[in-house]
């Protein structure tokens, strides 16, 4: 089962980093972006990170939490968020049960050899708990930048 825009998105709870537990119903009344990358530590999931934490004030202001999921543990979690001192928790999906509700596991293909990886994508929940824009398959360069617009033009209509 995958979420479309316009859906409520189930009842989400897995672990994060900072001992903590992602649980979508404690955000109710405040934005969420929810950003899947392949893997800790490599340079576009780095670069990604980066971008979103430098803009986190500014997505704070509008009433919003940033959170970045993938596949790896929370213990390489904890190293990829203490060594880029990020200032947002990231979420372990090992069993790949957030993955499905996205529908972020694709086809992919690196020097020749296929695999089945985490496609780039990014989705903003509302502060009701719908999902109001979702970014696939997403270049990294300006990318927060591109959400915090949309949040921005949300926010202001």
């Amino acid at each position: 089962m995958s979420i479309s825009i316009g859906q409520s998105v189930p009842q989400i709870k897995a672990p994060a980093t900072s001992q903590s537990e992602f649980n979508l119903d404690e955000h109710k009344g405040q934005f969420v972006v929810l950003y899947f990358y392949p893997k800790d530590d490599t340079p576009g999931c780095t670069t990604e990170g980066h971008d979103f934490n430098n803009l986190l004030s500014e997505f704070e202001a509008l009433n919003c939490k940033v959170y970045g999921i993938s596949r790896d543990s929370i213990k390489k979690h904890e190293k990829f968020k203490a060594k880029h001192t990020y200032n947002f928790e990231l979420i372990s999906d090992e069993s790949e049960a957030l993955c499905a509700i996205f529908d972020v596991i694709k086809l992919k293909k690196l020097y020749g050899k296929e695999y089945m990886g985490i496609d780039r994508s990014t989705f903003l929940i509302s502060p009701d708990g719908i999902l109001i824009q979702e970014w696939r398959s997403v270049k990294v360069p300006q990318h927060a930048q591109l959400v915090l617009d949309c949040l921005n033009q949300l926010a202001t209509s």
